[in-house]
C-alpha cells in the first residue's frame, strides 16, 4: 500500500562522450563533434521501502558488468539496492555502447578501436552519483499519478519483411536502399506512445513517455552525436509543458522495428519531422491524463539467464576475433558475443523489474526485445495500464521471438540466446505481472 508521503526525485546528468570516442561499439566512426548533448534522465521514488531509481540514458546500450555498474552507482547515491534500479538505454546510434568485458577484449588484439575509455564511463557514474545524492536533498511530494496513450502516425514500421515462404526477404532500412520496399504496410508495430505521470495534487513532477521504435533517422557515417528525433521531442514536450517537471523518455520493444517505411536518411529534414510525430503523440497523451490519489505502489524483480546458443563457440568467436583480414564490424561484434558467454558461464542473472501504480505498470526488460513481447504482455494482462521500457542489460543483444528463429534475418543472426529465450522471457515478465 502506499505510505502516507510518497516523495519523487528528478535527477539528470550529462552522458555526451569526448571527441575521438567509439560510438556504437566501435564499428562507426567515432566522435567527430556533437550535434545535441546525451544525457541521464530519471528518478527516485523515496517513501516505499528502500528507494527505487529509474533512469533512461541516451546511449546505444550497456551490457553486461557495465550495466550493473551503472546500477550500483545509482544505487549507493541514495543507499538502495541495485535490484531497486532500473537502467534503459534509449538506443541511439550515435552514442556508446558500453560493455567493459567486450572492451577488455578488443584491447588486446590489434586494428580494434576500444569499445569505451573507462576513464570517461567511471566519470558518467561519478557525475551519476553526485546528482542523484544531490536531488536527493531536494525532494517532492507526490499524492496522484496518471496514465494515457495516444497513437503516433507515420513513425514505426516494422523491419523484418517476410516472403510467401514465411522467410526473411529483406531488412527494410532508413537507408536510400530501402526504397523498393516503402510502399509495403507498416507491419506488426505498436502504435501507442504511452504516457505516465506523477503529481503533487494537480501539479506535474514527473512524466514518462514509452515509444517502440528504433531511435534512427541518419547516423553511423559521419560521427556526429545526437540524441535524435526522440530526444529532440523529449526537449519539447519540456519547452511547453510544466517547467518544473522532468519528462522522461523511454524506448520500448523496437528490436523489430524502425522508421524504414517513413524516412530516407539522405534527407537529413525528416529528423526534424519525425521528432514532431513523437512529440504530437506525447502532447495528445498527456491532454487524456487525468491525476487519482495514489493508493498503492510497490516495485518487483525477477531474475532470469537466458541460454547462449549452442553455436557460439569461445574459441571460433575468439579467431573471429583475431583475423585481422576482417573488417572491423565482423570482429567487434563477435566480442560482444564472447562477452555474454562469459558472462552466462559466471551465472550472473538479468534482472527484470516493474513498478506498480494502482492499476499501472512500468516494465522494465533487457536487450532488443521484438514488439510482439510488448503486445503479449498488454493483451494477457489488459486489465492494467502496462508500459514498457526495453535496451535496459544489454547482453544478450536481440531478443526475438521463437517464431522469429524460425524466419531467418539480420536479428536471428546475431540474437546470442536460443529460441526459448522467449518462453524465459514471458514466464519473467508474467511473474512481475501477477505480483502487481
Amino acid at each position: 500500500m502506499a505510505p502516507p508521503a510518497l516523495q519523487l526525485v528528478p535527477f539528470r546528468f550529462d552522458v555526451t562522450p569526448p571527441v575521438g570516442h567509439s560510438l556504437c561499439g566501435g564499428w562507426i566512426p567515432p566522435v567527430a563533434s556533437v550535434d545535441d548533448p546525451l544525457e541521464a534522465i530519471g528518478f527516485a521514488i523515496l517513501g516505499a521501502g528502500k528507494p527505487i531509481v529509474v533512469c533512461a540514458v541516451d546511449w546505444t546500450g550497456i551490457c553486461n558488468e557495465a550495466h550493473m555498474q551503472w546500477r550500483q552507482a545509482l544505487a549507493a547515491a541514495v543507499d538502495t539496492t541495485p535490484d531497486r534500479v532500473a537502467v534503459q538505454c534509449v538506443h541511439q546510434h550515435d552514442a556508446p555502447f558500453a560493455c567493459l568485458e567486450t572492451d577488455r577484449i578488443v584491447r588486446r588484439e590489434n586494428g580494434l578501436p576500444p569499445n569505451l575509455d573507462p576513464k570517461f564511463f567511471a566519470d558518467c557514474l561519478r557525475r551519476g552519483r553526485a546528482a542523484l545524492q544531490a536531488a536527493a536533498q531536494r525532494p517532492r511530494r507526490i499524492t496522484h499519478v496518471a496514465s494515457a496513450q495516444a497513437q503516433v502516425a507515420e513513425v514505426t514500421s516494422n523491419r523484418r519483411i517476410l516472403g510467401d515462404d514465411g522467410q526473411v526477404r529483406k531488412n527494410r532500412s532508413v537507408a536510400p536502399g530501402g526504397d523498393d520496399v516503402r510502399h509495403l504496410p507498416a507491419g506488426c508495430i505498436d502504435p501507442w506512445l504511452k504516457s505516465v505521470a506523477f503529481y503533487d495534487g494537480d501539479r506535474k513532477v514527473a512524466a514518462c513517455y514509452h515509444y517502440a521504435t528504433h531511435p534512427i533517422s541518419y547516423c553511423c557515417d559521419s560521427g556526429h552525436v545526437s540524441a535524435e528525433f526522440v530526444g529532440q521531442a523529449r526537449r519539447l514536450k519540456e519547452q511547453h509543458d510544466d517547467p518544473d517537471a522532468v519528462h522522461v523518455y523511454f524506448t520500448g520493444c523496437a528490436g523489430n522495428q524502425n522508421t524504414g517505411k517513413y524516412n530516407n536518411s539522405d534527407n537529413k529534414e525528416n529528423r526534424q519531422k519525425l521528432a514532431q510525430r513523437i512529440y504530437e503523440g506525447m502532447e495528445a497523451a498527456s491532454a487524456k491524463l487525468q491525476p487519482e490519489p495514489i493508493a498503492e505502489l510497490s516495485w518487483r524483480t525477477f531474475d532470469i539467464l537466458p541460454r547462449p546458443r549452442a553455436d557460439l563457440d569461445a574459441e571460433k568467436i575468439q579467431t573471429e576475433i583475431s583475423d585481422e583480414t576482417r573488417r572491423v564490424v565482423q570482429r567487434n561484434r563477435p566480442a560482444f558475443a564472447l562477452a555474454w558467454l562469459r558472462r552466462c558461464a559466471q551465472q550472473m542473472p538479468i534482472t527484470l523489474s516493474a513498478l506498480h501504480v494502482n492499476q499501472i505498470s512500468l516494465l522494465h526488460l533487457p536487450g532488443e526485445p521484438f514488439v510482439e513481447y510488448q503486445l503479449a504482455a498488454q493483451a494477457r494482462h489488459s486489465e492494467r495500464f502496462v508500459a514498457i521500457a526495453g535496451y535496459g542489460d544489454g547482453g544478450p543483444w536481440y531478443l526475438p521471438t521463437a517464431e522469429a528463429y524460425t524466419q531467418g534475418g539480420y536479428e536471428v543472426s546475431v540474437a546470442y540466446c536460443t529460441p526459448d529465450v522467449d518462453a524465459t522471457l514471458t514466464h519473467g515478465i508474467d511473474q512481475l505481472m501477477r505480483q502487481a
